[in-house]
């Protein structure tokens, strides 16, 4: 097989529709998800929000986006990839996560709130 045949079955062989990173956008994810990571690091260290619940949110939405810089350059999930079934695939493994942590809250909360004894502190003396 000549050097011309094997560039060609090489590029063939990777024309299946399937996206494959580059170094450069491997090194642009891995610098996304360092600032990432420091970010939320510097704010609990420095308590630079000042209050925990700010804090708290704004640690969720820095997760939210690096999960999403992790499918974009690390998984290379596109509404293009595998003819968009990776993607409706990730769409309902949402969809069954948010069902279940929405239905063990409602569970814990309405345990909480019917199997516990009332905390009437009145008649301690």
């Amino acid at each position: 097989m000549s050097t011309d045949a094997q560039a060609a079955h090489g590029a063939a062989a990777h024309d299946d529709g399937h996206t494959h990173g580059t170094r450069r956008s491997y090194l642009i994810g891995f610098g996304l998800s360092v600032v990432l990571t420091a970010i939320p690091f510097w704010l609990v260290m420095t308590g630079a929000l000042g209050s925990q619940q700010a804090t708290a949110l704004t640690i969720m939405g820095f997760a939210v986006v690096q999960i999403v810089v992790h499918m974009i350059y690390f998984l290379h999930m596109t509404s293009r990839s595998e003819g968009g079934w990776s993607m409706l695939a990730l769409i309902f493994t949402l969809i069954l996560v948010l069902i279940t942590l929405t239905g063990s809250l409602w569970v814990m909360y309405h345990l909480n709130t019917n199997m516990m004894p009332p905390h009437d502190m009145s008649g301690m003396r």
